[in-house]
Parts: structure tokens; sequence; C-alpha cells
């Protein structure tokens, strides 16, 4: 029986966009969701309360990172993330794949499993699915997911279908290892920008079966475009009883692009990152804060806007933070960019409650267009 439960309340008339709810041993979640990054077991700049206050309802928590530091024996001995990072609602762990995908030279990939080095200090550590899953049931997250390869982009056809054939040995080691029945375990689909592989992949994890699926190694550098094609022919492949999941893919557009595709869950460092490099995202377009033009201006960062910076402080005094450097200049922008991702998720639900979605899609980008 799955840790989880999945339904499936109104698909849009126009697209696929699907309106769902997903409860979890932690809470419910409304799909479709974006899940703010906590790499480090907290989302950097926000406190667990104000990341409810913007409207969060799951985050997800970085399995390599946490492996390397504090290490995951000891987050289970303090009562697992829940407990450790204060954060009562829902978790999903990644399986620390794409980490050790982005370490380069500093890792050595085989049948058994990732040899690498750490990244802080240059220690060697080998990785197998069974140790991912391990892992992640030592970090103790609502939903976590199986030990995968991305393979990079561009690459060639043979040497992603023998990743992507890996892949789904791993995805059975994972589910042969997989022992807590609170967690929920997701598959992922590999098979980089080849329609074939990508078919091929999602045919071999929902046979194996699992308690949702999602779509890996996409925003690896690819054209946008091809990203959104390939969401585009993928999910309705997958599962439609399922939870639907793209892994790292973060602008706002991308969101969208994947909620017309039928893709239920996002996440993407992308909205922290960015806020703390002085870039806002706004119903219009995105605001470099650091602008001279902002020198003065006394209006909010967005005036359509309901957070709690866009109420209390104006562009001119964002832009003063940053340059001067303060703390809290990443604390605002982090505030001020989470509430809109959260808030874009919420009238995208809202349009398919109402059977209006494909409407939405088209005033969100002629929102764009008109600035």
């Amino acid at each position: 029986m799955s840790a989880i439960d999945f339904r499936l309340i109104k698909k849009d008339r126009d697209s696929a966009a699907r309106l769902g709810s997903l409860t979890t041993p932690h809470g419910r979640i409304d799909t479709p969701i974006f899940m703010p990054v906590g790499t480090q077991a907290t989302v950097k700049a926000m406190t667990p309360e104000e990341l409810r206050e913007v409207g969060a309802q799951i985050i997800l928590a970085n399995t390599y990172h946490l492996y390397i530091r504090p290490g995951h024996e000891l987050v289970a001995r303090l009562g697992g993330l829940h407990e450790f990072m204060h954060w009562p609602g829902p978790i999903l762990t990644d399986s620390g794949g794409f980490q050790v995908f982005s370490l380069g030279e500093l890792r050595k990939i085989s049948e058994e499993g990732v040899r690498f080095q750490s990244h802080l200090d240059g220690s060697y550590h080998f990785i197998s699915p069974e140790d991912s899953i391990a892992i992640q049931e030592a970090l103790g997250g609502d939903i976590i997911m199986c030990f995968d390869e991305c393979p990079p982009y561009p690459a060639e056809f043979g040497y992603v279908r023998k990743s992507m054939e890996m892949t789904s040995r791993w995805a059975k080691r994972c589910k042969d290892a997989h022992h807590r029945s609170d967690q929920a375990l997701f598959g992922i689909v590999q098979g980089g920008m080849y329609r074939e592989l990508r078919e091929e992949s999602i045919g071999e994890i929902c046979r194996i079966g699992f308690d949702g699926y999602a779509l890996g190694g996409l925003s690896v550098g690819e054209e946008k475009e091809l990203m959104h094609e390939i969401m585009g022919y993928c999910a309705p492949l997958l599962p439609a009883d399922k939870p639907r999941y793209v892994m790292g893919i973060g602008t706002p557009e991308d969101l969208i692009e994947g909620i017309n595709a039928g893709v239920d869950m996002f996440d993407c460092v992308m909205p922290t990152r960015n806020a703390r490099n002085g870039m806002l995202f706004t119903t219009f377009g995105r605001v470099n804060i650091k602008g001279a033009a902002y020198a003065e201006d006394r209006l909010p960062i967005d005036p359509a806007c309901s957070c709690y910076v866009c109420k209390n402080y104006s562009r001119a005094y964002l832009r003063h933070l940053y340059r001067s450097g303060e703390i809290l200049a990443s604390r605002l922008n982090t505030w001020h960019n989470l509430h809109y991702y959260q808030a874009l998720m919420a009238d995208a639900r809202q349009a398919i409650a109402e059977g209006r979605f494909t409407r939405f899609r088209q005033e969100f980008y002629a929102k764009r267009q008109a600035s």
C-alpha cells in the first residue's frame, strides 16, 4: 500500500492541465505545486514559519548535501528531517543523482554505483542505489526518489541509451531496497533528448511500478523549446492516477508549460538563487533590482502582488539593501520570489478548477509582452 494518496480532481477541457490532491503522512498538498528547494535542510533566508506564510506546502531537501554534512545518521538520531529543521509539512528528498552528475571529474560511474569526491574536503565516497535509499530512509522524507544517472547535454544516442538502461536497472534495485512503508518512492524517467529513449524509459519505469513518476535530465543546457516538447509528449504517457513530477525546471514560463502538459509537481533553486542575486519575478516579467532606474522608485516590486514585501517596501529601498550588501536584501527578495511562485501555482489551480486554464496561460504571456 502506498504511503501517499493522489486524487485527480479535475482535468482542464482544452489542455492536459490537471487539478489534484496529494495526501502524505505529513499533510495534504494541492497540485499543481512548486516545491521550494531546501538543499541543506533549509530554504535559504527563510524560516519554516515564513515558508508557510508565502504558501509553501512541501519542500525539497538534498540527499547528497545532507549525506556529506551533517550526515544522515545524525539527522536520524535527531528525529529525522521534520524535527531537525522544524518543518511540520511534507518533504521530498531527491536521490543525490543530479548533484553527483554535476561533480564532473570528481566522480566515476559504474554499474555498482558512483564513486566521487566531496566538494567540501575532497574525501572519497561511494553511493549505490541501495545506499541512496538507505540515506533517504534515514532522513525521513515523505517522498523519496530513485537513484539515477543524469546524462549530459549534448550526448550521443548510444551513451544515452546505456545510461537510460542502467537507470532502469538501478530503479529496480531501489525498489527492492525500499523498506519504509511511510515513505513513497518515485521512479525517474531518463533518455536525454531522444524521444525514442524517453518513451522506452517510461515503459520500463512504469513496468517496475512506483508511487509516482518523475522526468529527470531536463534543464541541463537544452533549448527551452526542446524541454517543453519533451514534457509535452512524456507527461501524457505517465500513469494518470499517479503524481507526475518534472525535476529541476523553474522559470515561470517552464512551470506554465509543464502544467499545460499535465505535470503536477515542480522544484527549482531559481526563485531563491535569483533573489540573492537581485533578480525578482513579477506578473509583468523579471526585475533586476540592481538597476539605477529603481534608485528613487517608490513603487513595490509588483503592484499586483499581495506579499509582505510588496505591501511594505519600495523598489528604491530594496535596491539600497542589495547594493549595501545587507542580509535583509536576500531575505526580502527571497520572500517575494517564493510568494510569486506559490501565487502563480494557486492561480493556475484556480484556473483549472474553473475550466479556463488555456485563457489563463494566454493572459500570463500577454502581461509579459505588454510590459
